[in-house]
């Protein structure tokens, strides 16, 4: 079981947690006359890498918000988990 670092609570296993997807992506700027192909990206597009990746996640049995960790799509080791609005912390390399 994968256990993920709170920042609010603490560490608790991934059963209290839903995944929110690819973090830091933004939306289209001047939304009312962005292109069709601006919002395909910005709804359909992620990275998905193979590697360190920026994620959100929500603590819903929890503080019930949302929050960012760093996490590698294959080993599943986390290094870092901030609160929305803190600096974003590097990826390892």
């Amino acid at each position: 079981m994968l256990l993920i670092p709170c920042p609010y609570c603490g560490e608790r296993a991934e059963l209290e947690f839903r995944y929110g997807g690819e973090a830091h992506f933004r939306r289209p700027d001047n939304h009312l006359e962005a292109s069709d192909e601006s919002w395909a990206n910005y709804l359909f597009m992620r990275k998905n890498p193979k590697g360190w990746h920026r994620e959100r996640w929500m603590h819903i049995a929890g503080c019930k918000r949302w929050f960012y960790v760093v996490r590698h799509t294959v080993t599943h080791r986390i290094a870092a988990a901030y609160k929305v609005g803190d600096p974003w912390p590097d990826l390892p390399a």
